[in-house]
């Protein structure tokens, strides 16, 4: 059986994309990648992934915009979603929260190790 962890990143940073794709491949941590909302939305409908790490920064679509559209869709409703922003201020936070993400990470709190373990926690409970 594979227990290999299937996670969608949507993050439009190159830098930190290659950072958290490198770190989540060296964890086994099966890594698909969108660098915006409207590829992200499909990507969860094709792939279902076990966790989505969002941005809420995003060329296009907002990271809001597309936590409202995976919370309406019967396909993706239930993936859990990981907020990762810049975006620290308690009000964007609870935002995130009543729009049904899983957790927020402030990404200049938040290593890549810490990443990793938040998604680990999440997924497997």
């Amino acid at each position: 059986m594979d227990n290999k962890i299937n996670l969608l990143v949507v993050e439009d940073e190159p830098f930190l994309r290659d950072l958290l794709l490198m770190k989540f491949k060296q964890e086994e941590i099966e890594v698909k990648y969108a660098a915006d909302g409207e590829s992200a939305l499909e990507a969860a409908k094709e792939n279902t992934p076990d966790a989505i790490l969002l941005d809420l920064v995003l060329p296009g679509m907002s990271g809001f915009d597309v936590l409202d559209k995976l919370k309406e869709q019967e396909e993706t409703k239930d993936i859990p979603v990981i907020i990762l922003s810049n975006l620290g201020q308690e009000a964007d936070i609870e935002k995130c929260k009543e729009k049904g993400a899983t957790d927020v990470l402030i990404k200049a709190h938040s290593s890549p190790s810490a990443i990793i373990q938040k998604v680990r926690e999440i997924i497997e409970g």
